[in-house]
């Protein structure tokens, strides 16, 4: 069996940590492959062979990692900051890493509450670990193809007041639900839950169009291939196909464009967000954030 070591920030908090039996470490996993493109260490000898597969046919696609995970970080500091949002629904959460939602929530106020989902075993006891005895912050066993699992959980409904805004993150998720999971479907039945003036924020795999970026296009097709055929999981969209995922909320600006564009922080920013990707890959990677109207 694959060595296991324990996680950085598991040792900082002075905590020694096993993964659970369920998890089969000798096949690929899309949240300890992110791990490993965003400089981790949480994954095994499998993962990296999947990472740096991925990594020869399209080079630079450890970018797309990095670049959403600044986007969330820009859009959960925005929508705190500048749009009062108090509570985060944050699906499909994968593994902790350097300013992970509730931390960035929590700069702009000590009265966020955030709520992590995920179904992978290994991050939620790494989820479990870090956030014990933090009563605002909270990870529940769900899966976005179940949305009334998640609706429902006692754990949510302690957490979170769906009468009140929340912000719906669906940050690198629906790119890894097949077509016929019905993703615009599984989307708009957690948004309706959500009360008038919440937010949702997406972002996905881009396939752009072949007539104007042929190029972005086919690298686009080419790491689609290679994340199906290593993963089974990984779909590349067409930037109309993922606007249909806002359920025609209102989009803030500069609506939905590549994860670059979205409110760019300045390279002299002393906070999470301000990884900026290369042209190669900007085009690959779209999102946005959206208001329940």
């Amino acid at each position: 069996m694959p060595r296991y070591e324990t996680p950085r920030f598991l040792k900082n908090l002075g905590t020694t940590y096993t993964p659970p039996e369920q998890v089969d470490m000798n096949k690929p996993n899309i949240a300890r492959v992110y791990s490993y493109y965003l400089g981790g260490k949480d994954h095994f000898e499998v993962d990296r062979e999947m990472a740096n597969y991925a990594a020869e046919i399209v080079p630079g696609v450890n970018e797309l990692a990095m670049g959403n995970r600044a986007f969330i970080q820009r859009a959960v500091r925005y929508l705190a900051m500048e749009r009062g949002v108090r509570q985060f629904l944050d699906v499909g959460s994968g593994l902790p890493t350097e300013a992970n939602v509730h931390e960035v929530a929590h700069e702009a106020t000590d009265d966020a509450r955030v709520l992590y989902v995920d179904n992978d075993p290994i991050v939620l006891a790494h989820a479990r670990a870090l956030l014990a005895g933090d009563a605002r912050t909270g990870v529940i066993n769900a899966d976005l193809r179940r949305p009334q699992e998640i609706l429902t959980a006692p754990e949510t409904r302690d957490l979170l007041d769906f009468n009140q805004p929340v912000g719906l993150i669906l940050g690198g998720i629906l790119h890894h639900l097949a077509d016929e999971d019905d993703p615009e479907r599984l989307t708009r039945e957690l948004a309706d839950a959500l009360a008038p003036g919440s937010f949702l924020a997406i972002s996905h795999f881009a396939r752009p169009d072949h007539r104007s970026h042929p190029e972005e296009h086919d690298r686009a097709l080419n790491l689609e291939a290679a994340f199906l055929k290593k993963l089974g999981t990984g779909r590349w969209r067409t930037p109309e196909e993922i606007l249909a995922y806002f359920c025609g909320w209102k989009p803030v600006e500069p609506g939905m464009v590549p994860l670059q564009d979205w409110r760019p922080l300045p390279d002299a920013a002393r906070v999470a967000g301000t990884y900026r990707m290369s042209p190669t890959t900007r085009l690959l990677i779209f999102g946005g954030v959206a208001k329940k109207p």
